[in-house]
């Protein structure tokens, strides 16, 4: 059926004048809204990858599960992801710190080895969160989420720092130094907010400043930074303190939302409103690479550990097709800003609040439960397929490469802000049928391409196309998926080219395409030799 459907697709693109598979630049299209014009062979550089630097998932004991580990190895596969980070490698459940009947610590690693020789074995690095207080080290009860993380300063920071120069020790025992010197260790999740640090600024630094000598103890060239806070504080505090307390730090971590309502709505009962402001998050990221670049030590790093539409996984924008031009624009905004933008998660197999009773009820996940992959997903899986040289390009909604072998890759989206404002939740808006409206066609045009014959394909996502919620929608949204429906989705939104043929470029090196261009579309145009 699907396979009918793109050839039905292609005919209709065909007849209509809107797609040429073998076109001249004299060939011109009225309805012609938008031209990229590249030459292939004016290179900008290297193409910037931050957006593949790290993903993130929920917490380190879900890590252990057979179906988080299947979706990560397909992620990993798919996408590329180098590293990846996640909340309580010190939590309870993971066993990690117990105390004996006089008070004297004990260490268990088994549950973090298995994790950590898992992620190593599928190539993905840990981005490590000290993060939370196991209860037996903790001066207080209080706790955050479902799986009641404890939020609260140590009642010893010597144990503190005992069980982090342990913990790095036992790393660099079983995985080597020089493997370890490529990780990164991040001071906690999040401090300049009551709801994951009951103390102070001040007493962060304190917790901060015991991790980071208990680990550079072991080895001075292992990676520390922080805070790790929200909504990109603290930053400049940060470079103060260590600076003025002769206290090591090799990057600056930080975390941000695209919401102005909802920030940490644990119980999903305060509702989420989108920041329609086009600069959200990319801001934010420019803002506090100003910082350190002005700051006393301009070298660091710029890492952002989390980042997303919204702050909430029970927000419906995450699921819809929105946030597959939504992520698009915010890399673009960023690329020359920060190291690494760290997408928050990769899956819904993520239980802050719990598990969750529907298939699609906002996750932060580019996957749900069943493995279904959400518009999201192939953001990152065409994000992916760019060669690794850049070429100039004038155009500020794509990326035109090249890989080393001659292929060519257009990357290119209509990013388009259509939430009303802050009459409607996102709970509300994004939890319905939304077509997307005409934005004209998009004129590629390619010069110098190498004289050849090229296999042309061009895979779309957007409004019901790989848009695994829209189908989702039109069979009713049913609370529970049958295995029959689970697979009518994953066929409908599979990821495959809606134009595949084989195409030549002539002599005069010339090659172009148009395209219909909707709302918030994602195109991937693949020229292979």
């Amino acid at each position: 059926m699907i396979k009918r459907l793109n050839k039905i697709l292609v005919a209709f693109l065909v007849i209509t004048g809107i797609v040429f598979s073998k076109q001249t630049f004299s060939q011109e299209n009225k309805s012609v809204s938008r031209t990229i014009s590249v030459d292939v062979s004016k290179e900008k550089g290297h193409t910037i990858k931050a957006w593949k630097k790290c993903i993130g998932a929920g917490r380190a004991n879900e890590g252990l599960r057979a179906d988080w580990q299947e979706q990560l190895r397909q992620v990993k596969k798919d996408c590329g992801f180098e590293y990846i980070r996640m909340h309580g490698l010190l939590h309870d459940d993971m066993g990690v710190y117990f105390e004996d009947e006089k008070g004297n610590p004990i260490y268990n690693w088994q549950y973090i080895d298995k994790l950590h020789d898992f992620l190593l074995s599928i190539n993905i690095k840990p981005f490590v969160s000290l993060t939370f207080m196991p209860s037996a080290l903790s001066s207080g009860t209080k706790t955050q989420f479902w799986w009641k993380a404890n939020i609260n300063p140590p009642k010893s920071y010597q144990k503190w720092s005992d069980l982090i120069k342990a913990l790095t020790e036992h790393f660099t025992e079983r995985y080597g130094k020089e493997e370890v010197k490529n990780w990164y260790f991040e001071g906690w999740n999040e401090p300049n907010l009551k709801g994951f640090w009951t103390g102070d600024m001040q007493e962060f630094f304190k917790l901060y400043d015991a991790s980071v000598h208990a680990i550079k103890s072991i080895c001075p060239d292992y990676k520390v930074g922080g805070p790790g806070t929200a909504g990109n504080g603290w930053a400049k505090e940060m470079i103060d303190y260590c600076k003025q307390n002769n206290c090591p730090i090799d990057f600056i971590s930080t975390h941000n939302y695209a919401v102005k309502h909802g920030f940490l709505d644990e119980n999903g009962k305060m509702g989420a409103i989108f920041n329609n402001n086009p600069k959200a998050i990319s801001d934010g990221v420019i803002k506090v690479r100003h910082q350190i670049d002005s700051s006393s030590m301009p070298n660091l790093e710029l890492h952002y550990t989390e980042w997303s539409s919204s702050s909430t996984p029970r927000d419906p924008i995450h699921d819809a097709y929105h946030s597959a031009a939504f992520i698009l624009d915010k890399i673009k905004g960023t690329e020359n800003a920060a190291n690494s933008m760290s997408y928050w998660v990769f899956t819904d197999i993520f239980e802050e609040q719990g598990p969750r009773t529907t298939p699609f009820h906002g996750g932060f996940g580019l996957m749900n439960y069943q493995d279904i992959k959400k518009p999201a997903y192939f953001t990152y899986q065409f994000l992916n397929k760019l060669g690794n040289t850049e070429l100039r390009n004038t155009d500020a909604a794509s990326w035109v490469c090249k890989s080393d072998n001659g292929n060519i890759q257009a990357l290119f989206w209509d990013f388009t802000i259509t939430h009303p404002g802050d009459s409607v939740l996102d709970q509300v808006y994004y939890k319905r049928d939304l077509p997307s409206k005409d934005k004209g066609t998009v004129h590629l045009k390619l010069t110098n391409v190498p004289k050849g014959k090229y296999n042309l394909k061009v895979t779309k996502v957007g409004y019901k196309s790989n848009d695994a919620y829209a189908t989702y929608l039109q069979l009713g949204s049913p609370n529970q998926l049958t295995k029959k429906q689970v697979e009518t989705i994953k066929e409908a939104n599979a990821g495959n080219p809606v134009i595949s043929k084989q195409v030549e470029v002539k002599g005069d090196g010339k090659f172009g395409y148009q395209l219909p261009m909707r709302e918030n579309d994602v195109y991937l145009v693949e020229l292979e030799k």
